[in-house]
Parts: structure tokens; sequence; C-alpha cells
């Protein structure tokens, strides 16, 4: 049993070693191709309409005998032609505009709402060729985080509306706080029946610790510059000037919060939905929190009948030192499941 914990110690120690000269390595490798290339991404760029016609083709092929199928994709082809045809012929006729265009993009948002960065380069790309008549519809999936962050996305999408373009917010399953703030910014917003949104409200919590380090003897000199600079903290002792001082902040970033949807959804009734509530979607309309219920996928194929809908994402490719922990981690736990068996 003494051999046995030994030669396991020694292959923790020997995985340890491994693991941090390959993160040093990887991370020199990451520098270098930063320097070398900028940076890093790239725009994906898919017609949602030809998926769905590849999608109907690939069903049709598996159910409908051959002769039929074959038969089917040539009265398609036809019937795709004339309406070209029809199209062409009626925006020559009117002399109107180019067919409508929607972008479809997506945020998935955490605490810090960090993809923010990857919204910003998508709307970057639309706004660089939009034209009078586009639309864009964004998936929000987020229950809140920290306000700058969200702040910062509800500004990004306001680049949109602000640029003359149609901005429809999805919310398939949760918009919550933060969510729900940059979702407000649409010009419609839309909710899958069970989708949670609203809870206009603010949170703050933080522990203090400062009655047991006393017990402890032990002392934090907490020195700051300016009366109100340091309200609330961790390990001094908080006073009930800070406490007062801390909710007066509170209070101000709810009123926030509450002009800036009262702006942008002028029919809420704040008193009743700015109370930190949330609703499923069939109950946030009785609110006027959200304008209909309908789930992102049926809005983008009933759009794909009159227009050419386009999924815009920007994808950064994962960073040497992740690929590597990546590797690492799936290693150490297959050497785990041989040592100790797949319930360990």
């Amino acid at each position: 049993m003494d051999y046995l914990y030994e030669y396991l110690l020694f292959l923790f120690q020997a995985a340890t070693i491994a693991a941090a000269a390959l993160i040093v390595f990887s991370g020199f490798l990451a520098l270098g191709a930063r320097r070398r290339h900028g940076p890093e991404g790239h725009l994906e760029v898919t017609k949602l309409n030809d998926s769905l016609k590849d999608l109907k083709r690939r069903i049709d092929q598996a159910v409908l005998p051959k002769d039929e199928f074959k038969k089917a994709q040539k009265a398609a082809a036809k019937a795709e032609k004339r309406q070209k045809q029809q199209k062409q012929q009626k925006q020559q006729k009117e002399a109107s505009e180019p067919a409508g265009r929607l972008f479809a993009l997506a945020f998935e948002g955490d605490l810090q709402a960090t993809r923010v960065a990857r919204l910003r380069h998508e709307i970057n790309a639309i706004l660089a060729q939009a034209r009078e008549g586009d639309e864009v519809l964004v998936r929000i999936e987020s229950p809140g985080g920290l306000v700058h962050g969200y702040g910062l996305v509800a500004s990004q999408l306001l680049r949109i509306r602000e640029r003359g373009l149609a901005l429809v917010a999805a919310v398939d399953k949760v918009a919550a706080s933060g969510g729900y703030l940059a979702a407000a910014v649409a010009n419609r917003v839309i909710a899958a029946p069970f989708a949670v949104v609203g809870s206009i409200g603010v949170v703050a919590q933080i522990p203090n610790v400062h009655r047991l380090l006393k017990k402890k003897d032990v002392d934090v000199e907490v020195i700051t510059a300016g009366r109100y600079k340091r309200t609330m903290t961790v390990f001094g002792e908080n006073t009930e000037e800070g406490r007062r001082k801390f909710l007066e902040e509170i209070e101000d970033l709810h009123a926030l919060f509450q002009e800036f949807v009262a702006d942008h959804r002028p029919g809420l009734d704040l008193e009743k939905v700015a109370t930190g509530e949330s609703w499923y979607g069939r109950r946030a309309i009785e609110f006027n929190l959200v304008d209909e219920i309908m789930t992102s996928d049926e809005y983008l194929m009933k759009r794909c009948q009159d227009a050419e809908v386009y999924e815009i994402r920007w994808v950064e490719p994962k960073k040497p030192l992740d690929r590597v922990l990546e590797q690492v981690e799936g290693r150490l736990s297959r050497l785990a499941e041989r040592l100790f068996g797949r319930g360990w």
C-alpha cells in the first residue's frame, strides 16, 4: 500500500511539472502568435435561407422514394427560378430597393458580460455595410451581472437603432436584470412562453469578517482619502454612515435602471415591474415587458420567406494555453478512471 501511495504521488508530481512546463511554453507561443498576427478572431456568415433549404432537401431525400424526390427537386428548382424572375420583374417595374435583409446575432452573458467584445465586432461588421430597410435580431441569454458590463452591451445595441435599423431582441430562456436592460433597447422584444424576463432591480452582497478577525486579535486598517472612497468593507468595521451612503448609491443605480428602461419602453408601469421580480414570458406580456410570445427560431423561419437572413458570428480561436489545459485535464481524467474506476 505504501508503494502504491508513493507511486501515485510520483505520478501527480510528474503531471504537475509537465503541466506547468506546457503552460509556460504555450504562453510563449500565444505571445509570439499575437505579435505576428495581431488581434485573433474572424467573422463567420451563414445564410439561413440556404440552411433551411438544405435541411428540407435532406428530409425529402430521406423520406421520399427516389423518383418522387427527383420530381420534388425539379419542381422546387422551377419554383425558385420563377420566384426570382417575378421578384426581378417587380423590382424593375417599381424601381424598388433590393430585397430586405435580416442579420441574426447571439449574446450569451456571464456575470461580467465578457462576450460584449464579440458583440462589438459583429455589430461593427453589420454597420459597415448596412442599408436602409435592414433588420437585426439578437438572441439574448443572461441572468444579469455587473452594471458596467451590461451597460456596455446595451450601448452597443443602441448603435443599431441609432443607425436607423430595426432591432428585435429575442429571449428563448432568460434575460433578467442586466439581460433585460439590454433587451429593452430593441424596437421589439419577443420571448418564448416560459422565458424569464424582467427583474428590474439591483443587488449587492458584501461579506464582512471584521468580528472574526477581531476575535483572533487581527487588526485591519482601511486608509482612504475622500469621505466616501470606501463606504463598505470586507475586513474593516462598517459604520452606519457608510451603510447609508452605500444604500443611497444602490437606490440611485436602481433609479438609473428604471429611467433607461422607461426611455425605450415608455408603456411600462414601473411601479409594478421595477420591484426586482421576474416573470415568465406568458405573464411578462401582460406587463408590456415583451411584445409577442414567439421563439427566435419561429421568427427567423418566418422572415426567411420574404428576406435574406444571415447569421453573424465572431469566432475567437482557442488560445494555446486553453487547448493545453484541456488536454492535460482530459489525460488526468482518463488516468483517474483507470486507477479508481469511472465513479471516482
